[in-house]
């Protein structure tokens, strides 16, 4: 028997930009006013009258090979054996390495307790048998999470039949959130994805 793998799917033909998600995670975990553990980035084309909305939720992608930890001197960042990557409160030192080396610029310094934090799926809840909060809380199931090495799985279902992309394949990190319907401008784009373009 395979063990656990955790990954989660953004079927973006579902997301209707209302940021539950993003709210949800921050009542769930306690982030500070002013840093997110997750957002949803948006981006609007074209000119009036012919304007789009595209909508992109933004998260550590818990990589299979992620370069946040080969860059941390003190080991703070870890990984799990189910693959959510982990910050050690009582080993981070607040050198932002791994912030500069992350590509999808999804970690974040508490300005309160000086240590970096960052979306580990809600570890807590997995661990508890519950989706994370942003799941859990999404309207129209926009956002599915499981084991990725169970075929039966809903999000395993997910990735078998859809055509699915990542962000920034090419930095070879291995990410673990696939998205379904991407946008091409908003997964190319940095920032909050307010620059327009055709």
């Amino acid at each position: 028997m395979s063990k656990v793998r955790w990954g989660m799917v953004v079927d973006l033909r579902r997301c209707i930009g209302c940021q539950a998600c993003a709210v949800a995670c921050k009542s769930e975990n306690a982030v500070p006013l002013g840093v997110w553990r997750g957002w949803l980035k948006v981006i609007e084309k074209g000119t009036y009258p012919r304007v789009t909305r595209s909508f992109l939720p933004l998260m550590c992608n818990n990589c299979g090979n992620p370069i946040c930890l080969r860059n941390c001197p003190t080991q703070a960042t870890y990984q799990r054996e189910d693959g959510i990557v982990m910050v050690d409160p009582h080993r981070c030192i607040g050198c932002k390495y791994c912030i500069a080396s992350c590509p999808y610029d999804v970690r974040y310094l508490n300005p309160a307790k000086k240590i970096v934090q960052k979306c580990q799926w809600c570890n807590h809840r997995v661990d508890a048998g519950l989706a994370p909060a942003c799941v859990n809380t999404c309207p129209t199931s926009a956002l599915i999470f499981g084991d990725l090495n169970d075929p039966q799985s809903e999000v395993s279902k997910a990735l078998a039949t859809n055509a699915v992309t990542v962000l920034k394949p090419d930095r070879d990190t291995s990410p673990q959130v696939y998205y379904i319907a991407a946008d091409s401008v908003a997964m190319h784009t940095m920032g909050t994805g307010e620059e327009g373009g055709e």
